[in-house]
């Protein structure tokens, strides 16, 4: 999705009727009073807005009257919570925010009475110890209790009871310790900046595939780059989706907690070896000549066909999910104990998509629509359906099993190859309001608002994703649980993770249900909170973290995002001075993933050719009174590269002149990679669009999928002819090393990758 952004802005905002209570309420529970867009105009959040806003977090502010009592009683039960429910610590703080100083509030009522406190700390190892301790309160209201030595990194339990005349008082706290930054690039590193590829990989065309890329696909990639000599593959999400009715974007999943079993190689499952019954009808489904013609034809096809491939690999995996109930104890028992540690998450997705699959040809087109008592994850109904559909559950949850068994064996054959991160995973930005994640967590995520963008020069109305806001206030009282989740499902089997639009750990833009995308309005989250748990989880995961942070970012997130050590998104389409010239290489940060687009932005043929401009005429984003002058842009701005490759001495002046012909497109790939490979920047990121010369972008932002078919663009050239392919050799960029461990000489007259 096309991430436009402005910077969240305080002070009084315009009301149209309302008091002073709801504006008091809003910029207690962090709606912004006012936000700048991305030309520097200021647009206050109207009373409107806040009303909307605070009546989808919870509150009732009918008037002003409401909006007073509902401040007041928020701020009461504040100052009776004996403890924070959360708090999140640096390892090594010294002073009142040190992971071994507790702060609480005590009724100044309880002087002298008896605390007694206990905690029980979490190692990585998952082995827990106990500590606890008495002393007393003292007549303040605040209580400073110094724990016995700083808690290590972790999420801790603690537990505070206060013992006075009038009875007990007690209370709970999350108590996690991270570290002060994610991991280190230096130290993950070794010192050596890193080059890798990046590639969607359902659009990965292969001698092999069922038209989409799958996870051979994904481990055939891996030895690509170890053989090109770079450090790292990135794909797009892998979060699950329901592959059928338009529901097809990465961006917008069913869940992104769990995988689309889409990506599964089915031919390499080990139940298809088995001597069972079930295993020889798979066998026999694969050997069948209409089955195999249908494959074919999924495998030919320039777009994929989500439900044409999902049908054929379910079709084989169903049986082969039989055939896996039937076999050996050892690899149920392995099955068990993953299922064990996956917890009720995995549950109630597995249940959701037994439920949907069930319903949605009835005419329930989302779970809104299902009967009322299915709409509640914990219900007795939905407790009845699985146990009545046990077996078509399980089929959902050993389909993450395998896709995830199949995923380690990547990261095995990354580590195994030498490459020095491995997969760099994707996490998106929200979920689906018809997904299993919105369903499974009801008090998390809100109704009545969307998350989108404010108005700017690519969307004069705003954008609205649809994709439901996350309370923070909520996510803080449960401790971050959701959050951890995510980050650590995203970061299992990787060697980095890029955070998708990052800026959303900030504040986010949230539209009320049925309101313009100019009338929303920025909400402020928890930044270091999130940040600290993504520093703990990178640390334990060994991870690198890449904040995607492109558009107009609010002063405070760069240097936020150094402090934490996240490395930012720095695209050479995007990476201009004030007249429009594009920015050398030496002047990108090191603390960065340089790439020359993104998943939003035109491949560099599409660019150089202007077929992204085309696009936008051909579906009225552009007007056609102003086409013209949009095309003539682009030719100033490709005349504004060809001065950068010259002044980069990769280009003879000549061609500015005109007394030299242009480099080719292939040449123009080339030259481009170079740029990127004499930035500083730790990592950076070649398209396996961009080396195999693709013109079509993979998505159209703002467009829908009746407008542009985005998300299912197919690569033209197969993964086999990747290897050969001069032009594609020639787009790895004159640094390049062909193969790993060949000294120049060899690897010149090198026929492979």
């Amino acid at each position: 999705m096309h991430h436009a952004s402005a910077g969240a802005a305080d002070g009084a905002g315009e009301h149209d009727g309302r008091g002073s209570g709801l504006r008091a309420l809003a910029a207690r529970v962090g709606i912004a009073a006012a936000y700048d867009d991305v030309e520097g105009r200021r647009h206050e959040t109207g009373d409107a807005t806040r009303e909307r806003l605070l009546a989808a977090m919870g509150f009732a502010v009918a008037d002003d009257a409401a909006a007073r009592a509902e401040l007041a009683a928020l701020e009461a039960r504040e100052r009776a919570r004996l403890l924070a429910p959360t708090r999140v610590a640096i390892d090594g703080e010294r002073g009142e925010g040190a992971p071994g100083e507790v702060l609480a509030r005590v009724d100044p009522a309880a002087a002298g009475g008896a605390i007694e406190w206990a905690l029980a700390l979490e190692h990585e190892d998952g082995t827990v110890a106990r500590a606890g301790g008495r002393g007393r309160a003292d007549g303040d209201g605040t209580l400073r209790l110094a724990l016995p030595g700083a808690p290590p990194t972790g999420y801790h339990a603690l537990r505070l009871v206060v013992r006075d005349g009038g009875g007990e008082h007690a209370a709970t706290q999350r108590l996690i310790v991270v570290p002060p930054r994610c991991a280190d690039p230096a130290a993950r590193l070794a010192g050596q900046r890193v080059v890798g590829l990046t590639a969607n990989l359902y659009t990965v065309r292969s001698a092999r595939n069922w038209g989409v890329g799958d996870v051979a696909d994904l481990r055939a990639l891996l030895a690509l780059a170890r053989d090109a000599g770079a450090a790292f593959v990135g794909v797009n999400p892998l979060h699950a989706l329901r592959n059928a009715d338009g529901d097809i974007s990465p961006y917008s999943p069913v869940s992104r907690l769990w995988r689309n079993p889409i990506y599964l190689d089915v031919e390499t499952v080990p139940e298809l070896v088995a001597d069972e019954p079930h295993a020889a009808a798979a066998r026999a489904l694969l050997a069948r000549d209409d089955f195999r013609r249908r494959v074919a034809a999924l495998r030919d096809g320039t777009h994929v066909d989500y439900p044409g491939t999902m049908a054929c690999k379910s079709a084989v995996l169903e049986l082969l999910h039989r055939a896996f109930r039937a076999g050996g104890e050892g690899a149920r028992r392995a099955y068990a104990d993953w299922v064990r540690a996956a917890g009720a998450p995995l549950e109630r997705f597995a249940t959701f998509r037994a439920l949907d699959e069930r319903l949605r040809p009835e005419g329930a087109g989302w779970w809104r629509e299902w009967p009322a008592e299915l709409q509640d994850p914990r219900s007795a109904a939905v407790a009845r359906f699985r146990a009545e559909h046990e077996e078509r559950v399980d089929f959902h949850r050993w389909c993450q099993w395998a896709l995830d068994r199949q995923l380690a064996d990547a990261a095995a054959d990354a580590r195994a190859l030498g490459l020095p991160v491995g997969l760099y995973q994707d996490l998106a930005i929200g979920a689906s309001p018809a997904g299993s994640d919105v369903w499974s967590e009801p008090d998390l995520f809100l109704r009545g608002v969307s998350v989108g963008a404010p108005p700017d020069p690519l969307g004069p109305e705003g954008q609205n994703w649809g994709l439901p806001p996350i309370d923070p206030r909520r996510l803080q009282e449960r401790g971050y649980d959701y959050w951890v989740a995510l980050v650590r499902a995203a970061m299992a089997h990787a060697g980095a993770l890029r955070i998708d639009h990052v800026l959303g750990l900030f504040r986010q833009f949230w539209i009320p249900e049925g309101m313009r995308g100019a009338d929303g309005a920025y909400v402020r989250f928890p930044t270091d909170d999130l940040l600290g748990i993504l520093a703990l989880e990178s640390a334990r995961a060994g991870a690198l973290v890449v904040g995607e942070d492109l558009g107009t970012v609010p002063p405070e997130v760069p240097p936020s995002l150094a402090r934490w050590g996240v490395l930012s998104s720095k695209v050479l389409y995007f990476e201009r001075d004030g007249d429009g010239s594009f920015r050398p290489p030496r002047r990108y940060p090191a603390m960065a993933l340089a790439t020359v687009n993104t998943h939003d932005l035109a491949p560099v043929a599409g660019w150089w050719r202007g077929r992204d401009v085309e696009l936008r005429v051909a579906v009225g984003q552009v007007a056609a009174d102003d086409a013209e002058r949009v095309r003539g842009e682009r030719a100033r701005e490709r005349w504004l590269l060809l001065r950068l490759l010259c002044d980069e001495g990769l280009l003879d002046p000549a061609v500015l002149a005109g007394e030299a012909p242009l480099p080719e497109e292939a040449a123009v790939r080339a030259l481009l990679h170079t740029l990127l490979r004499r930035t500083p920047s730790w990592m950076v990121g070649l398209s396996l669009d961009d080396l195999a010369g693709e013109v079509e972008p993979v998505n159209l932002p703002g467009v829908g999928l009746d407008g542009f078919a985005s998300w299912s663009r197919r690569m033209r050239l197969p993964l086999e002819r990747l290897r050969t392919d001069p032009a594609v050799r020639l787009a790895l960029g004159a640094e390049r090393v062909w193969v790993a461990g060949l000294d120049a000489a060899d690897a010149g007259e090198s026929d492979e990758l």
